[in-house]
């Protein structure tokens, strides 16, 4: 092993088997790493806990910043555009890239590192992308991709020796054999999968996205965080319907409710917790109430009643009352379907 204890790497740390990977090989150099995990809520950091617990088995600090607010900021207007979906994946780089670098200057470190393999994504890992990204950053020459390193041209931190290039990596492609196969070299056994990462790549909640943004720019982390949650139904421009699919979600929608707003039952079948947020009137919480009989167990009866209540803080702490009781007959169905925010394909099935 190598003695370049005076040298330090910042590296882009998800967590995932790539990432890992990229660290192990620069500290088996001996070169100290230090890890920066990025939050946006976005999906992509859902590995903490496991990122937690692999740095404390290999030996590297990793510290934890949460970028959601500037992420939002790229999100609405990314100069290099979206990928198949709402990912906008060259600027999401570019942005840890530039927290990356700033974090480098404080801590007096000499260049980063990724993760990244040359075309394992059609998008953001392609070599002409690489550099974009690098020179937006502000780091061209200083970001080191280790696994890939081999197919890109020479990065600074090799030229001026603090890295061994033939200590470094080659891979190319989609095929994971190669990192498994290196996993099991450094003792790695287990690591998530690659799979469900980035909610933006997924067709409907990109869908909800987009729709949100149109229609409130302003949007605020509460917003975000529900178009995770149930079926969305969209009444007006100033107010939204989210109905709960299971047992979690409804529990998830009673426990973000704060005061003011308003949540639906069913009073004598098993069905959804409904929340509308935004403005309402009598006339949406009407709406709300037959999207809560349609999706309840009664929803073929001639008559349901549905609970509208209004959440308030008694000593400090959440309640909520009953606002209004509303008597539903007929659901029509066709009318909240038209409501229901969903690709047009899927709103039968929905």
């Amino acid at each position: 092993m190598l003695e370049k204890k005076s040298t330090k790497a910042i590296a882009l740390y998800s967590g995932g088997l790539d990432s890992t990977l990229s660290i192990l090989v620069i500290k088996q150099q001996g070169i100290e790493v230090e890890a920066v995990y990025f939050v946006t809520n976005f999906g992509c950091d859902k590995n903490s806990e496991w990122a937690l617990k692999v740095s404390r088995k290999f030996g590297f600090e990793v510290r934890f910043f949460d970028i959601e607010d500037k992420f939002l900021e790229t999100l609405r207007n990314p100069r290099y555009g979206y990928g198949k979906n709402m990912n906008p994946c060259v600027d999401c780089r570019i942005l840890m890239l530039k927290e990356a670098k700033k974090y480098m200057n404080e801590r007096g470190a000499h260049f980063v590192i990724t993760g990244e393999v040359l075309n394992q994504r059609p998008f953001s890992q392609r070599r002409q992308f690489f550099k974009t990204i690098d020179r937006e950053a502000g780091l061209s020459g200083y970001v080191l991709r280790p696994l890939t390193a081999l197919c890109l041209e020479p990065t600074i931190p090799e030229k001026e020796g603090l890295v061994k290039r033939d200590l470094l990596y080659g891979f190319e492609g989609r095929s994971r054999k190669p990192q498994m196969a290196l996993a099991q070299r450094f003792g790695l056994y287990e690591y998530p999968t690659p799979a469900g990462g980035c909610l933006l790549t997924d067709p409907i909640y990109s869908l909800r996205l987009r729709e949100l943004l149109k229609t409130n720019p302003e949007v605020k982390k509460r917003d975000i965080y529900l178009l995770k949650i149930g079926r969305h139904f969209r009444l007006n421009p100033e107010c939204k319907v989210i109905v709960g699919r299971n047992k979690k979600e409804n529990e998830m929608l009673e426990s973000i409710g704060v005061t003011g707003d308003i949540l639906l039952k069913a009073v004598d079948f098993p069905g959804p917790t409904v929340l509308i947020v935004g403005s309402v009137t009598e006339h949406e919480i009407d709406i709300a109430a037959s999207i809560c009989a349609r999706y309840s167990d009664g929803k073929l009866k001639r008559e349901i009643r549905i609970k509208a209540y209004i959440v308030t803080e008694k000593n400090g702490e959440p309640s909520k009352e009953v606002l209004k009781e509303c008597i539903i007959h007929n659901v029509n169905y066709d009318f909240i379907e038209r409501l229901l925010i969903a690709p047009k394909p899927f709103q039968k099935s929905l």
